[in-house]
């Protein structure tokens, strides 16, 4: 669907009816293609896809309470498992992606700026802020 949804707005861009809708649509595509957005697609997808059966099950009336115990193991178990050895896969994936869609990559490895720069929050590197703030912090919200 990123693809479709990149060249429906692109055609918006391109030949939308009025300035504003022109203006919005290049405002989202600008958004759609940063690193950003396609780390916490990617991580939003990760952690619904571990969560899923679980929020499925839950939903049922007639599920029982050991069943419904066994399936919250297991989402917590993949949970913990994608927090502690999960990083450098996704990341790859990330990447990839970028890479696919010509996005241009954040240098993991340069200062992290907070909000418009003039934050005076300690100096953390970019992967930093993705791996400890973002990446962890989500998984640590669901666990």
């Amino acid at each position: 669907m990123f693809t479709a949804t990149n060249i429906v707005l692109n055609n918006i861009i391109e030949d939308g009816t009025t300035y504003a809708q022109r203006g919005d649509a290049y405002g989202v595509s600008k958004i759609l293609l940063s690193f950003e957005f396609v780390f916490t697609l990617h991580l939003t997808k990760e952690i619904m896809g571990i969560t899923n059966v679980l929020c499925q099950a839950l939903q049922q009336q007639s599920q029982d309470i050991l069943n419904a115990m066994h399936i919250v193991s297991t989402s917590k178990l993949l949970l913990q498992q994608l927090r502690d050895g999960g990083w450098c896969n996704f990341l790859a994936n990330v990447k990839d992606f970028c890479e696919k869609h010509e996005i241009k990559v954040r240098n993991m490895s340069a200062q992290y700026v907070f909000g418009r720069g003039r934050s005076r929050q300690p100096s953390v590197t970019v992967e930093h802020h993705y791996r400890i703030d973002v990446f962890l912090a989500i998984i640590d919200s669901q666990i």
